[in-house]
């Protein structure tokens, strides 16, 4: 007997904390080479009095959920869950950094939140309520089976229920989701709980004395915890459009699809005859092998008590790309109450710059020619994960940063240079006309000539009039998105309405796995000339963060003082050089 959430007709605005799609901002990376000074917050509009306060952590019990520290009790390292070189691995250590252990007090997922309220009132509610089902799911379950309904205020009191909202994505609630008949049926957050107090792992034969004598749950094997479709509920989400009355418009987005991209590639390992590359989700973001390679084998309880190692053992590292965010619940304790030590948000931010340096895209420079003045350069990117890059919310953009220098040094050509505020600039420094709010796009591009073409990889919204939208609940169709597909995207499969792209024309360079970028750039004097090719990562775009801002609500007003003070550039994913003949 299980309880499935009702599916709601509004699925938005999963961001960073329940979202691993790869996506970086912050510092590193090398710095974009404009001297341009960053953008500085103003004074908020708002009564910083009025900024939202959360509660600090405490252990809570209640319904069928625990926080999360009743968990790392027992499943905290000491004889037990450290990998060979002795470094710690138990679940709760791992994870209580991640976005997923964060998601409800993420601050721009809560701006975002006050956003589509205040753009869409009459729905205000059921804004709240969509978004709390995947950011807050044991306040959401707990509100639901009291015959209640969770909001955004709630976590600003001490309750229990506040608490377990606040909890985020936590052990209790992943752990009790029983494996769906049909995929399709869970998505936009509907999930199925199990009511036995059942929590599944993925080894056989569990001591269940311990966890029934201390929390009253039986501990059970089942396979289902290592399959990608315990990822789909709230990694596939589709949005209907309304107006601004709230009524529908009869659009429906596909807002985010790491699992149907995923599907759709030769990563998907649930095919007859999958590829040798073919990984489930957890392969990558809950890895059983350790920082160097090694094959996990460890006691999955910290008190023996005679119990045997155990492998697949996984990391609870949940890695993406997110390194912002990170740097906002260190530094605002006073308000987030972020209960993590502020070396677990540095290793979140440690690994989000491993993964997307090592394992997410490569750039590749092709033969580089002159003639007469000009030089064309040949430029590949390929897409190494098992989704689109970017994946998830539309927030999130890549792109190719390509400097040209001549043979004493000097730059005579840049196109996607940065400043320290994360703005793509022109060659004079200052931010481009795209990066401005109301101002153009930059569309996909097969070749740029000019500095001021960027090749930017993203996701834009039109809206019922085929305008350009930053609302998600005004979103009915892509204007552009030119996100890298995963290699082995297949225009005929299935999943492939819901994920091709948009905006790309007739790119016959633009294919499952790569893109191919010529650059065109006049030149004048004796060679040689270098190129540099940088492809870098922002997880909050800058002119998405622009069009946020129009909207002085406090919990925007809060994440933009938030956002001010941390390293707003954005990381650095793949570089590659060449020199002219």
């Amino acid at each position: 007997m299980n309880r499935r959430h009702a599916a709601r007709s509004l699925s938005l605005l999963l961001v960073g904390g329940a979202a691993l799609a790869f996506a970086g901002c912050g510092g590193g990376g090398g710095g974009g080479g404009s001297t341009a000074p960053a953008e500085s917050a103003p004074p908020p509009a708002s009564d910083p009095s009025t900024w939202p306060s959360l509660s600090a952590a405490r252990e809570v019990k209640q319904g069928k959920f625990v926080t999360s520290t009743a968990c790392w009790n027992c499943h905290s390292t000491d004889s037990a869950m450290q990998d060979a070189a002795g470094r710690d691995i138990s679940p709760y250590r791992l994870w209580q950094g991640t976005l997923m252990a964060n998601a409800a007090r993420d601050p721009l997922w809560r701006a975002q939140i006050s956003v589509e309220r205040a753009a869409t009132p009459a729905l205000a509610g059921a804004i709240e309520s969509k978004c709390l089902h995947c950011h807050a799911p044991m306040g959401v379950d707990d509100a639901v089976a009291n015959g209640e309904v969770l909001r955004m205020r709630d976590l600003e009191n001490d309750s229990d229920r506040g608490q377990l909202a606040l909890d985020g994505v936590s052990c209790s609630h992943c752990h009790q989701a029983d494996p769906p008949q049909d995929v399709t049926s869970t998505f936009n957050g509907n999930y199925a709980l199990n009511d036995r107090r059942e929590i599944y792992g993925p080894h056989a034969a569990p001591d269940a004395f311990p966890m029934s004598f201390t929390l009253g749950y039986l501990p059970t094997e089942a396979a289902h915890m290592t399959n990608s479709n315990q990822c789909a509920s709230c990694h596939t989400l589709y949005t209907d459009a309304v107006d601004a009355d709230g009524q529908p418009t009869g659009g429906q987005l596909p807002e985010q699809t790491p699992f149907l991209e995923w599907q759709n590639s030769v990563f998907n390992d649930q095919v007859a005859n999958p590829s040798s590359d073919a990984a489930s989700c957890q392969a990558c973001h809950v890895p059983t092998t350790d920082e160097d390679g090694n094959v996990i084998t460890s006691r999955i309880v910290r008190a023996s008590q005679g119990t045997q190692p155990r492998s697949p053992y996984g990391r609870h590292v949940f890695v993406g790309g997110n390194t912002l965010v990170p740097q906002i619940l260190k530094n605002e304790r006073d308000a987030l109450k972020a209960p993590a030590p502020d070396e677990a948000f540095d290793e979140v931010a440690t690994r989000a710059r491993d993964q997307l340096r090592r394992a997410t895209a490569e750039v590749a420079i092709g033969h580089v020619a002159r003639s007469g003045n000009v030089l064309t350069v040949p430029v590949t990117v390929r897409n190494l994960t098992g989704h689109k890059f970017p994946t998830g919310h539309p927030l999130r953009r890549a792109w190719l940063r390509t400097i040209v220098r001549d043979a004493q040094g000097a730059v005579v050509f840049s196109s996607g240079d940065f400043d320290r505020a994360g703005r793509i600039v022109g060659s004079d420094g200052t931010p481009l006309p795209s990066e401005r709010r109301g101002g153009p796009i930059q569309p996909h591009r097969a070749v740029i000539d000019a500095p001021g073409q960027v090749q930017i990889y993203q996701s834009l919204l039109a809206d019922a009039q085929g305008e350009l939208t930053w609302l998600l609940l005004r979103g009915e169709s892509y204007l552009k998105d030119n996100r890298l597909l995963p290699r082995g995207w297949d225009p005929a499969h299935p999943a492939a309405r819901d994920t091709a792209p948009q905006g790309v024309g007739g790119d016959s360079d633009f294919v499952g796995g790569q893109d191919e970028v010529v650059y065109r750039v006049p030149v004048s004097g004796s060679g040689p000339f270098q190129v540099e090719v940088s492809l870098y990562y922002q997880v909050a775009n800058a002119r998405y963060l622009e069009e946020l801002y129009a909207y002085r609500t406090p919990e925007v007003d809060a994440f933009r003082t938030y956002a001010a003070q941390v390293d707003r550039r954005p990381e650095l994913v793949a570089r590659a050089v060449a020199t002219s003949n």
